[in-house]
């Protein structure tokens, strides 16, 4: 997924980008990777080259001004013009970048993994390069939404999305802290052979936390390549999964995997899919994972949250 590729070459995000007034309108003058930008006090075009930044784009309301995105953007924003411009987000061309005249370009980590700035030559033509780097931790992701919003001159938009995800996270947070029995979890990225997870360090881990339970990989650290071996040993009392391309039914695979029969949660069906899109896109979205998860792991806790 994004998240987990993105993370290995992510820079030191940008605690608090430095801003400028523009009316009423805070313009960023660095993006979420600490680089000096200067945003257009217009932005009419826009390319985005991560999905969870056209998702937030879009969610603004600003999918007509987006006229070029990668490849896989289309899949997460349905509000996107048929014909819009698309590129490879690990090869992206940039004459075509630089053809495009956007006034700002939102680019993730994921492109230049090799550690060049594969962007500097569309910097260098004057094009605004707003780089963001997958953010590991809740508070990082709502800077990024803000950020984004920031930059298209919808600063009070953007904090009206933030607001929502902390509407969300308190309601969660408040039934969770006064859960005291614990349940463990493990929530698989990708499934059995090749079973790949997280420890502590990544946003998903602090979401399970936040729900009340403990992560049954909680002593290790950031994206991680699982043994089925581990995995089973640690007889997690439930299992989530966002695969949603190894298998068709991911639940029944897991309940019907060879081996994992004597799994506390395969033994007590407690196995739940939980979207793909809003618990691997680092944006406003991963509240409604979060939800989704509490109400996985303790569905009479969670029944009256929406």
């Amino acid at each position: 997924p994004e998240t987990a590729a993105e993370t290995e070459s992510a820079t030191e995000t940008a605690e608090s980008p430095e801003t400028e007034e523009s009316g009423a309108q805070t313009l960023p003058t660095q993006d979420r990777a600490g680089k000096p930008i200067t945003v257009p006090e217009e932005v009419n075009t826009i390319i985005s080259l991560a999905p969870a930044t056209t998702q937030i784009l879009c969610d603004l309301g600003l999918a007509e001004k987006i006229v070029a995105v990668d490849s896989n953007s289309p899949m997460y924003a349905a509000q996107l013009s048929a014909d819009v411009l698309q590129f490879n987000m690990m090869e992206p061309d940039l004459e075509q970048i630089m053809a495009a005249e956007a006034d700002i370009v939102f680019v993730s980590t994921m492109s230049s993994q090799g550690g060049d700035d594969v962007f500097q030559p569309v910097r260098d033509a004057g094009v605004c390069v707003a780089e963001i780097p997958t953010s590991n931790s809740i508070e990082d992701v709502k800077k990024d939404v803000q950020f984004v919003a920031d930059c298209v001159g919808m600063s009070a938009e953007g904090k009206a999305l933030v607001d929502g995800m902390d509407a969300v996270i308190g309601e969660v947070s408040a039934i969770g802290e006064n859960i005291s029995d614990q349940k463990t979890v493990l929530f698989e990225i990708s499934p059995a052979p090749y079973l790949y997870s997280f420890g502590t360090g990544v946003y998903l881990n602090e979401m399970i936390e936040l729900a009340g339970a403990k992560n049954v990989l909680a002593d290790q650290e950031g994206w991680l390549s699982v043994t089925e071996e581990s995995a089973v040993a640690a007889n997690p009392d439930v299992i989530l999964t966002s695969d949603n391309f190894s298998n068709e039914d991911p639940v029944a695979e897991i309940l019907g995997r060879e081996g994992w029969q004597n799994v506390t949660a395969v033994m007590e069906g407690q196995v739940a899919y939980i979207d793909n899109a809003a618990s691997s896109l680092p944006n406003h979205h991963i509240v409604d994972a979060l939800v989704e998860m509490a109400k996985a792991i303790y569905p009479d806790e969670y029944a009256g949250l929406e």
